[in-house]
């Protein structure tokens, strides 16, 4: 197994290997990998004749052999690129030419959303193959997807606030796909000489409100500001579909766990917190705050409170009660 970095290292070195076997339940790095190769090992006018691309769910295993043992025509490489990979029939037929694959095809299967059975011929032979690169990508958890958005920046010479990096995460999740984008439309609209993406950027460019979102409810709550909660639930209340109840429960129980467990932990240096918490060191304060203002009993109420309220929200044990009824009722309940 081969790392998306290594085989990046390689592309660009032009170094290549004839088969890509690329799998995995996040297709971001899948993606990037084979555009890559679409885009840049061949030239322009050598395209036409030297790469094909096909779709698993139109194509067939015999199809994918005829185009990778063609020889290429006024070029050093063909590309054979199979997208789609998951829905190819019988693909472990593609043994035999994995086992003795041509030189000169590069042949790249992108194979999204699952992997490929580990039991199989076929797997073992690629991985065991020093002409074939086996690349799985795996999903990031919730709490990783932070440092995932600061280094994808600081590759590209741009940082973000870390308040920002957490809203963009809760409201946006482990989708990378839609995290790049999202983020590369904030690079290409900010100030000439701006390199840091703010709130104030979020909020202009992608429609999230800086003072009204679940971050600044969870703030309001810790520092057990009722007027400033009861402002953002109001907001919530105008804004349904942007802010359901069902992320909203779930981001505050998130929350209070985290001040529970805080509550629990034996090192409660700002580096101890911040890798027991899984949380940017930035926000340590903040949770030592809280967890001044609330004891460990009153959390696990807190904690109870979200379950009812969930099921609540979902017609369980509930009146006629609308979701705004029922978040004011629960805040209150919170801070009471």
């Amino acid at each position: 197994m081969i790392t998306f970095e290594k085989i990046m290292a390689e592309l660009k070195k032009k170094h290549y290997r004839p088969v890509y076997f690329l799998m995995g339940k996040e297709p971001y790095y899948l993606d990037v990998i084979t555009d890559f190769i679409a885009d840049n090992l061949l030239a322009e006018q050598e395209k036409a004749f030297n790469q094909v691309i096909l779709y698993g769910k139109d194509t067939t295993v015999n199809t994918i052999l005829e185009a990778a043992k063609r020889f290429p025509m006024m070029s050093e490489h063909q590309v054979v690129i199979v997208k789609e990979a998951q829905n190819l029939k019988e693909i472990d037929k593609l043994l035999s030419y994995v086992e003795k694959p041509l030189k000169s095809t590069i042949l790249v299967i992108n194979y999204k959303y699952d992997t490929l059975d580990k039991r199989l011929k076929l797997y073992k032979a690629l991985d065991q193959s020093k002409d074939a690169a086996v690349f799985e990508s795996k999903v990031l958890y919730d709490n990783q997807i932070p440092a995932w958005i600061n280094a994808y920046l600081s590759e590209r010479g741009y940082g973000i606030v870390p308040a920002a990096s957490a809203l963009l995460t809760e409201y946006l999740g482990a989708d990378l796909s839609k995290v790049a984008n999202e983020l590369n439309k904030l690079v290409i609209t900010l100030p000439v000489n701006e390199k840091k993406i703010t709130l104030e950027h979020i909020e202009q460019n992608i429609g999230i409100s800086k003072d009204y979102n679940v971050f600044e409810l969870q703030k309001a709550l810790g520092e057990k500001n009722l007027l400033k909660a009861n402002r953002i639930i109001n907001y919530f209340s105008r804004n349904p579909k942007d802010n359901p109840m069902v992320l909203v429960v779930s981001s505050l129980n998130s929350y209070f766990v985290k001040i529970l467990t805080y509550h629990y932990l034996s090192d409660k240096s700002q580096t101890a917190v911040a890798s027991a918490l899984k949380i940017n060191p930035y926000f340590v304060r903040e949770y030592e705050a809280a967890a001044r203002k609330y004891p460990a009993a009153k959390i696990t109420q807190i904690i109870s409170l979200f379950r009812e309220y969930d099921l609540k929200s979902k017609g369980v044990g509930s009146s006629s009660a609308s979701d705004s009824d029922l978040m004011r009722e629960m805040i209150f309940k919170i801070l009471h």
